[in-house]
């Protein structure tokens, strides 16, 4: 079953496309230690998820992108093309010239209704590529107004119209110390919609992220490319093809559904979060062993001591993400 991604604003649209480089990267690596069968099974697999493929061969993105200035969507979507590996559609990109001033209210009653149609009509035509769909994975950020406003009303409009399919925002909590004056008043009101429109909410927090790069990647100066790619790789270990209980070379089906059914048991508890072990950087990782047993430990304590990264948990060791758990926050 598909996935379709809706990336809003700038910052959905950075993490879009590093989420879907990320697994276009894990899919075809070389470096498995699968044998041929099982890589095939695991690449078709992801390939149904994610991307369509043209006639060149070339994986196109199942992803709408949705900003209202054309700088960054102009840059992901040259970004994707010029790797050569996978690229978006033609036709799957939405943005004006004139932005939402960090206004939720001007996202939401402004850009929404007067876009919508044209929106909507873009991700129906995405659907309509799927032979069977999953769900909506929609990429926002809280604290600006295109992210947060418009993707509230996006989020709305698909409750309304894909009353059947699941939908999970991934949203980014934004610095403690502040990116915009009226982040809190723009989270506020996105968290309020959010929890009635939407079935599943994946919170990332600018400030743990920023604390992964810095301790455990080792990366001295830090860029908001360093956090969505740490970020990424997190998101492509929840949502990569996992077996299914008929065994080997069989993946589940359906991947947000077997994500709500075990961690969304009531309408109210639909905040996740999600803690992975080990993280270092690449330098290191000849240097290093691990256990699935010790990694388990190691999971359970941080999600005990609700800690974001295993340096936290005393007796943590930092490593690459091979390790990963997802849980739920009680309910707003």
């Amino acid at each position: 079953m598909s996935i379709v991604t809706v990336q809003l604003g700038q910052c959905g649209n950075q993490i879009g496309f590093e989420v879907f480089d990320a697994l276009n990267t894990d899919s075809h690596c070389p470096q498995g230690l699968c044998s041929k069968r099982e890589n095939e099974a695991y690449q078709a697999s992801c390939k149904e998820r994610f991307f369509s493929e043209e006639e060149n061969g070339v994986p196109i993105a199942r992803a709408v992108l949705v900003d209202m200035e054309p700088k960054v969507t102009s840059q992901t979507l040259s970004k994707a093309a010029q790797s050569g590996r996978w690229k978006y559609g033609q036709h799957s990109c939405f943005c004006q010239k004139q932005g939402s001033g960090n206004n939720w209210a001007y996202g939401y009653s402004v850009h929404g209704p007067r876009h919508e149609e044209a929106i909507m009509n873009l991700i129906q035509k995405e659907v309509e590529k799927c032979d069977s769909l999953s769900g909506f994975f929609i990429i926002m950020s809280m604290a600006g107004g295109t992210g947060s406003g418009l993707g509230a009303f996006v989020t709305q409009n698909l409750q309304d119209q894909y009353s059947n399919s699941l939908k999970m925002n991934q949203i980014i909590w934004p610095y403690g110390t502040g990116e915009v004056i009226v982040q809190n008043y723009n989270s506020v009101l996105t968290l309020s919609h959010l929890y009635r429109s939407s079935d599943a909410l994946l919170v990332h927090e600018n400030d743990a992220l920023h604390k992964i790069c810095a301790k455990l990647m080792n990366i001295k100066q830090i860029s908001f490319s360093d956090i969505n790619q740490v970020l990424a790789h997190q998101l492509g270990s929840v949502f990569q093809p996992t077996y299914s209980v008929e065994g080997s070379c069989h993946y589940r089906r359906n991947p947000l559904g077997d994500l709500m059914e075990n961690l969304v048991p009531h309408p109210e508890f639909k905040m996740l979060g999600i803690r992975n072990i080990p993280q270092m950087s690449e330098n290191s990782l000849a240097y290093s062993t691990f256990t699935w047993a010790g990694l388990l430990k190691h999971l359970r304590q941080m999600l005990i001591s609700n800690s974001k990264m295993e340096e936290d948990v005393p007796g943590g060791l930092p490593g690459p993400p091979l390790g990963t758990e997802i849980s739920a926050f009680p309910g707003c």
